[in-house]
């Protein structure tokens, strides 16, 4: 009985701080679904570039991209696989091959893509294997969907660099592939971090990962925007 006693507040933590155990929500819908929690409308969106990261729960990275300068909107997805219309539960399975995914929304007359790339390594650990924090499978992954040419070599360039600098103990650990197709998540999903402070797993993971990437991009932060 005393090994039960030990473990399962182990099991109770560990519950608490995965982006994968996340309980009481609705049912999943398709990606097709309409996103009610995104601020601005699609016409207006057009107007955009659009770029495609993925590094651990898209929450955190939601939140992340959220605070910068010359990001008009940030949409959680799913991507780098193939299955069509994945859910929330069917991605979470890491047999779809996707991973969670963020859509960035850009203006490029005030950020551009190679500073774009800055607030991604700023965003997490990208030497994490399959993983970030706690989050662990292929659907946590990390990943740079490139659009064009000049974004690969600005991403290989970017690691390259990175890797050369000794920056890090482990080598960086992102799949650099080409775009294929975003697949926007339920609606629920969007936009958590803010609207779901008393989140166990927003405490515990979300903002604190949000602190440590905004106190490297104080340069970049939103105008009058108070730090986490």
């Amino acid at each position: 009985m005393k090994t039960i006693h030990i473990v399962l507040p182990f099991l109770i933590i560990l519950s608490l701080s995965s982006c994968g155990q996340k309980q009481g929500f609705p049912s999943s819908k398709s990606s097709a679904a309409v996103r009610a929690a995104v601020k601005i409308p699609p016409a207006e969106l057009a107007k955009y570039h659009k770029a495609v990261f993925a590094a651990g729960c898209f929450w955190c990275e939601e939140a992340v991209f959220e605070s910068i300068q010359g990001v008009a909107e940030v949409i959680s997805g799913y991507a780098g696989g193939t299955t069509k219309n994945p859910t929330y539960e069917q991605t979470g399975t890491g047999t779809t091959g996707h991973a969670e995914s963020i859509e960035v929304y850009y203006d490029t007359t005030v950020i551009d893509y190679k500073t774009l790339l800055r607030v991604y390594f700023a965003s997490g650990d990208l030497t994490q294997v399959n993983g970030q924090g706690p989050d662990v499978g292929s659907q946590y992954r990390s990943i740079i969907f490139y659009k064009n040419p000049v974004e690969k070599a600005l991403v290989e360039n970017y690691i390259a660099t990175l890797n050369a600098s000794k920056k890090y103990k482990r080598p960086i650990s992102v799949d650099v592939v080409p775009f294929t197709e975003f697949w926007v998540a339920e609606d629920y999903h969007q936009n958590y971090v803010p609207q779901h402070p008393e989140n166990p797993y927003v405490q515990n993971e979300s903002i604190p990962r949000l602190k440590r990437a905004q106190a490297q991009l104080s340069d970049l932060l939103k105008p009058g925007l108070v730090q986490h």
